[in-house]
């Protein structure tokens, strides 16, 4: 019998083990959390933060003699933004004569195109003019 209570623990023994664990996980704890939402909003936060160019798109820009001005990537950046509170996941975002695709999902402009008179734009889900 003596072996039975040895393996079994009283309540007693068992809450205060309960209570030591609870210290010790609130020791490990890095600070107040963060409900979901406040997650969900840093993390949406942290998507619209800058616009990025992909290797291709720096390319294009280059070979395609295309400067943009600080007003300009603004524009770009807001035809992003509209992009993104219409649902749109592939977007052409026009800036004066230039055309840039951009997965707005990821922030990214994918190609850039300057004044052509034959472009064709395919795989997009959208277009903002500005």
């Amino acid at each position: 019998m003596n072996k039975l209570n040895e393996n079994y623990p009283s309540i007693n023994q068992m809450a205060g083990r309960l209570l030591n664990s609870q210290k010790t996980d609130s020791a490990h704890s890095t600070g107040p959390e963060l409900s979901f939402q406040e997650i969900l909003n840093n993390k949406q936060s942290e998507k619209t933060e800058g616009l990025k160019f992909s290797k291709h798109a720096n390319q294009r820009l280059a070979t395609r003699n295309i400067n943009l001005s600080a007003e300009q990537m603004e524009r770009l950046e807001n035809g992003t933004t509209k992009a993104r509170e219409k649902g749109i996941r592939e977007s052409l975002v026009m800036v004066d004569d230039m055309a840039f695709i951009v997965n707005v999902s990821n922030n990214t402009v994918i190609t850039a195109v300057g004044s052509s008179a034959d472009s064709i734009f395919t795989n997009i889900d959208g277009a903002v003019i500005g």
